[in-house]
């Protein structure tokens, strides 16, 4: 209560200064808002790489000057993995094997970051519910670890999608059935996966991949696992051979998937908050102390 009214008293008679701060933020806001949608719109490739680099470097910075040194650990645990699977992916010529190594990975960390987001959430939930108490653990404890997991699961599962989304851009345009503008450079023949390119039907004898396939609705047929993977981990929701738009509730009918959309929608809303929040507020306090307000 002390600390409240001192901090009235420093600030009384600032009215007018504070109304325009606010005015600033608000403005800027919308600003940037608007400027990067077009970036967007306009150059999706630049704007998607530049997103990329600051979502994965900004934290960074924080955790080197809060000394977050558990957080840093497992952030270089994961570039290294991450460096090395990006690297499969976009070399020429471009190894059988590589397309369903990038997708399984990318895939363990979706379904890890969504599991454990979910805990972590639940941590919070109960923690504000008390259900702490009954296990003795103090609420700032619990709630320092329910905010940690729910952190850890967002970031990180923000950040795989995204290096996801880059890597199966190179891979299908390698493979040459997917071209992000224009025709593709191969004609697509039934009995092959657009995605992996490699053979949809195989005999007992030959040497491919025996697995479930799915159909879309432009007659286009894939292994399930692949089309999954370039739907979901990929965040591409067109046919890779013709862009015919995916129908995803059909895609997934058991009601027990369809979460994962809505996480994988969430994902996207959050990549803007993480990437780009800290400059426009970095850019609010630049523009405060050079118009001399505090």
């Amino acid at each position: 209560r002390v600390e409240h009214v001192r901090m009235h008293a420093k600030h009384r008679g600032h009215e007018a200064m504070h109304a325009e701060m606010v005015l600033i933020l608000i403005a800027t806001l919308v600003v940037a808002q608007l400027l990067l949608v077009q970036w967007k719109q306009r150059h999706p490739r630049s704007y998607n790489m530049v997103t990329l680099f600051q979502m994965w470097v900004v934290p960074l910075y924080f955790t080197i000057k809060l000394n977050w040194w558990r957080f840093l650990v497992i952030w270089v645990l994961f570039s290294a993995v991450t460096a090395f699977v990006t690297f499969r992916a976009t070399r020429k010529p471009l190894v059988q094997t590589t397309p369903r190594l990038v997708y399984k990975w990318f895939l363990l960390i979706y379904k890890i970051s969504y599991a454990t987001g979910i805990v972590g959430y639940m941590a919070v939930m109960f923690t504000l519910f008390g259900v702490n108490l009954l296990f003795r653990i103090k609420p700032e404890d619990a709630m320092d670890f329910g905010i940690s997991l729910l952190f850890y699961g967002l970031y990180y599962g923000v950040l795989e999608r995204d290096f996801a989304e880059m890597c199966a851009d190179y891979m299908a345009s390698t493979i040459g059935f997917y071209s992000a503008s224009g025709m593709p450079t191969k004609h697509l023949s039934d009995s092959v996966c657009a995605v992996c390119g490699q053979q949809i039907f195989v005999d007992v004898n030959e040497e491919g991949i025996i697995e479930n396939t799915y159909r879309l609705s432009c007659n286009h047929v894939f292994h399930e696992f692949c089309i999954r993977g370039w739907c979901i981990v990929g965040k591409k929701q067109t046919c890779p051979y013709c862009k015919e738009k995916v129908d995803l509730k059909r895609m997934f009918s058991n009601p027990w998937e369809r979460p994962h959309v809505m996480y994988g929608q969430l994902l996207d809303w959050l990549r803007y908050l993480v990437a780009w929040q800290p400059v426009i507020i970095g850019l609010v306090q630049g523009i405060n102390y050079i118009l001399g307000l505090e």
